[in-house]
């Protein structure tokens, strides 16, 4: 962790104060400008491209995702908050969303959908600030366990106030029955797609912008250095506890529009389930970047779709993924692609294109070995009742003989072996590409 907070300022993405940063540059605020134009860019012309109705409901659950990751890195990433709870305020911004949405069609408020997100901000920042006071007191392992406590303790209320909460069948809703503006009923997916495109650049560009401020400089030194902050007379606890009740908000936000995507609400979205799945998109995508959690969110539920469809221990790859990024490659996917940056801007980096497609085939071969040893194992253990007989890759096997078992071991003990063989030639590119960089 120390290492990875060290290096979360690594740039303008990243939220952190450099010297890069603060220096002086012509075109500077354009070059802030140009990723949200980029990014609004891309969150429109999406859906003319992925035009299925699996595409468009995928990427809404990106957008939702993404803003509840960058939500939960603002704890994390930026003020060095270890949170098992975070699913608590998206879960209850969801639930007075939906009550929310009832009441006003049952008292035919004119109170238009797209304005719901804000009751799931309000909700989030309101219960933000009485937890927060709490669990704020104490940063580190004390603060993880407090809201691994507080976490607890909201979802086993939530089976008691069955009123409010609806137990496991959930509290729906319909959100075409609200005031329609522009003629827009959002019954269609592509128009619930937009709104929670618009909603997710809001709250990128704000939760962006928030680092940029003198807040988000005081949050990266409690997190370096608490007493340091101390000494210069700030107090820690109150810059956690707003960092704490800002990231609780946009929760709330990202609850309200799972909400208004899925039209029912159930108390699953207060599980430390859903608490894990994000701080696995955080970590994933890297949180030592503003970018990181945007990578992992869309990784992550863009593996959680695909993955479920293909295999039944889905959530085992998740795991195995999780330990690898955090072992051999802290920095995340975003870490890795920032690497990158100094070798891009050299023109050095297609020096190292042939390195990693000579070690590209024999991880690929070592992975298939492994997925065939994992699913091979699955069935013989787990699925035993079914029969031996399956099928993997497209290839028929009997998990009860030993051939499969053999022929599995050795591609995957070979891929690796032969992975391993090509790391040297690896580091020699990297050398030979950072050497002609700095030489440029």
């Amino acid at each position: 962790m120390t290492d990875l907070v060290e290096r979360a300022p690594a740039g303008d993405w990243a939220g952190g104060q450099t010297e890069k940063a603060v220096r002086p540059r012509t075109g500077g605020r354009l070059g802030h400008v140009v990723p949200w134009v980029i990014a609004a860019a891309i969150l429109l012309a999406a859906p003319q491209i992925f035009t299925s109705g699996g595409s468009l409901t995928m990427m809404s659950l990106m957008g939702i995702m993404i803003v509840f990751a960058l939500s939960y890195n603002m704890l994390l990433g930026q003020t060095g908050l270890l949170s098992f709870g975070h699913a608590v305020y998206y879960g209850l911004g969801a639930f007075f969303t939906v009550h929310a949405m009832n009441a006003v069609t049952a008292g035919r408020l004119p109170v238009p959908l797209a304005a719901m997100p804000l009751v799931g901000a309000v909700t989030g920042l309101a219960f933000g600030i009485v937890l927060g006071a709490v669990s704020t007191r104490r940063a580190g392992t004390v603060f993880a366990m407090i809201s691994l406590g507080l976490a607890e303790l909201v979802a086993s209320g939530s089976h008691i106030l069955h009123s409010f909460f609806g137990g496991e069948e959930g509290i729906t809703t319909n959100r075409t029955k609200m005031l329609r503006l522009f003629d827009l009923s959002f019954g269609p997916q592509i128009q619930v797609y937009y709104l929670i495109a618009v909603w997710c650049l809001i709250c990128a560009v704000l939760m962006y912008a928030i680092t940029r401020t003198p807040l988000g400089r005081l949050c990266n030194a409690v997190r370096e250095n608490p007493e340091r902050v101390e000494f210069i007379g700030y107090e820690p606890q109150t810059v956690r506890l707003t960092a704490f009740c800002l990231s609780a908000m946009f929760a709330g936000v990202a609850g309200s529009l799972a909400a208004i995507n899925f039209e029912i609400v159930n108390v699953s979205y207060l599980s430390l389930h859903q608490s894990g799945v994000v701080l696995l998109a955080a970590f994933i995508g890297g949180i030592g970047h503003f970018v990181g959690p945007v990578i992992g969110a869309v990784v992550v539920t863009l593996l959680q779709v695909s993955l479920s469809d293909l295999t039944e221990i889905w959530q085992l790859y998740f795991g195995l993924m999780f330990i690898a990024i955090v072992m051999f490659a802290p920095g995340g996917i975003a870490g890795l692609a920032m690497m990158h940056g100094p070798l891009i801007r050299a023109g050095t980096a297609h020096r190292l294109i042939p390195s990693y497609l000579l070690a590209l085939v024999p991880a690929l071969v070592m992975l298939a070995g492994l997925i065939a040893l994992i699913e091979m194992a699955f069935r013989a253990l787990v699925k035993a009742g079914d029969g031996t007989a399956m099928t993997l890759f497209r290839i028929p096997l009997d998990v009860a003989g030993p051939l499969p078992w053999i022929i599995a071991l050795l591609v995957a003990g070979g891929g690796f072996l032969a992975f391993r063989a090509t790391w040297p030639r690896v580091a020699e590119a990297w050398d030979a590409a950072a050497t002609a960089a700095k030489e440029a």
